[in-house]
């Protein structure tokens, strides 16, 4: 009897371990896809369906794209064409949001933003997902925000850029570049606290600018705030990307590499400086310690 006690522990012993060594494969018991790196940075990328014209506001090619960046540079990413959830947002150090009019949503979809801010989740805004219906609403996320219906917008024209801040790290490879883009002004913007403005742009004198040409609008900022008994929480926002191509400029690039780090609380250069690690000769990857594995999560 006690051989057989000894020999169901043993049993119990082996098939335990093997749950826990599956468990710990990743999250949930699933193993880490090969090549990422399981201490990066938790990102979701927040995307949309198409609009405009060949070459203009491709929110699905840059979740396709963004994804595989991101993951190259280290972090570890999510994604979808909708709103994450609640149970997205569970770990996710920032959102990535580039979508057309971002801020038309529902009470039940601000309430889970609003709480993933007061805990200090980080977003980056591109484009046009700072517009909707409530501006002064979404500039309680984002720092700024436009009204949809507007005319807010210069269409497509040469952007020319000055940099407002040129010791930021955020804008080490950034010079006062000129991108045949779109810009934005006419913003309702957060005063207590006020954004960081990184970029500003000459409106140009398009037809849809009218009066506004000549006026000097921010169109890339930081913004630090802390909702009342939250967390302190970042905002990252580039107003380009009208032109899908320009995500691609090398510049910009980096730019908003180092604007997704900082949004997420991280080392600046978190997501340029990253290099996997040399998968070993026949080796697969996949959980922790396999390659792709990189330093830890610590914050700025």
């Amino acid at each position: 009897m006690k051989h057989k006690i000894t020999a169901l522990n043993a049993l119990f012993l082996i098939v335990a371990g093997g749950i826990s060594a599956f468990a710990q494969g990743g999250r949930g018991g699933v193993p880490q896809p090969p090549g990422q790196n399981p201490n990066g940075m938790h990102v979701f990328i927040w995307a949309g369906l198409k609009s405009h014209g060949a070459g203009q506001h491709d929110y699905p090619q840059f979740l396709a794209d963004w994804s595989k960046l991101l993951t190259e540079r280290g972090a570890v990413v999510q994604g979808s064409l909708h709103m994450p959830t609640a149970a997205d947002l569970e770990g996710t150090d920032v959102v990535v949001i580039y979508k057309g009019d971002a801020g038309f949503l529902s009470e039940a979809q601000k309430a889970t933003l609003d709480a993933y801010v007061k805990r200090g989740g980080g977003v980056v805004s591109m484009h046009d997902s700072l517009c909707g219906p409530d501006p002064a609403y979404f500039s309680t996320i984002t720092g700024a925000a436009k009204k949809h219906g507007e005319v807010n917008y210069t269409l497509e024209a040469p952007i020319t850029y000055t940099i407002a801040d040129k010791a930021n790290p955020i804008l080490k490879d950034m010079t006062d570049l000129t991108l045949l883009d779109e810009s934005f002004f006419l913003m309702t913007w957060a005063k207590d606290p006020a954004v960081h403005v990184l970029v500003n742009n000459v409106i140009p004198p398009t037809r849809s600018a009218g009066e506004h040409k000549g006026e000097i609008a921010p169109q890339m900022w930081t913004w630090e705030h802390t909702v009342a008994g939250g967390q302190p929480a970042r905002a990252f926002v580039w107003m380009q990307g009208h032109t899908y191509a320009n995500f691609s400029n090398y510049q910009m690039q980096r730019t908003l590499l180092r604007g997704i780090a900082w949004a997420g609380k991280k080392p600046v250069d978190e997501l340029i400086d990253y290099v996997a690690p040399v998968r070993p000769a026949g080796g697969r990857g996949g959980a922790a310690g396999a390659p792709g594995a990189g330093p830890g999560r610590g914050a700025q």
